[in-house]
């Protein structure tokens, strides 16, 4: 399981990147693990907003239809529209190429809410 130790966690296995005032968001390597092969995702569209702990989205795997969960509240101001045709990168590059919207941030004490790797990983071997 890789948990790169820049990134912030939620509970719910989404992580954030900040990037100034943004926030890039995903899922974790142990969320699509869990999850087996993704075949849907939904994604909000540029300019929809989002607020911390409610659903954003939803994906789809082999074995389970799930809510993406919101890290943190704020506008959609890029949606990796790739991820469409190709979402394999949910699997291969969680982390990367499977990065899924940036937000920018309404509230940023709202990242002071979120894990650290560490909390992130203990939470994890707990499930």
């Amino acid at each position: 399981m890789h948990i790169p130790a820049h990134l912030k966690y939620t509970a719910e296995h989404e992580w954030v990147q900040i990037e100034g005032n943004k926030a890039r968001i995903g899922i974790t390597d142990f969320a699509q693990s869990e999850l087996g092969d993704i075949v849907f995702i939904e994604l909000p569209q540029v300019g929809d907003r989002v607020t911390a702990g409610e659903p954003f989205g939803s994906i789809e795997s082999v074995k389970a239809v799930s809510d993406l969960y919101s890290p943190v509240s704020g506008t959609v101001v890029e949606v990796n529209e790739e991820l469409e045709n190709n979402l394999e990168w949910v699997n291969e590059s969680p982390y990367e190429k499977g990065w899924m919207i940036v937000v920018e941030l309404a509230d940023p004490s709202e990242l002071d809410r979120l894990l650290t790797a560490e909390q992130y990983e203990k939470t994890c071997r707990q499930e």
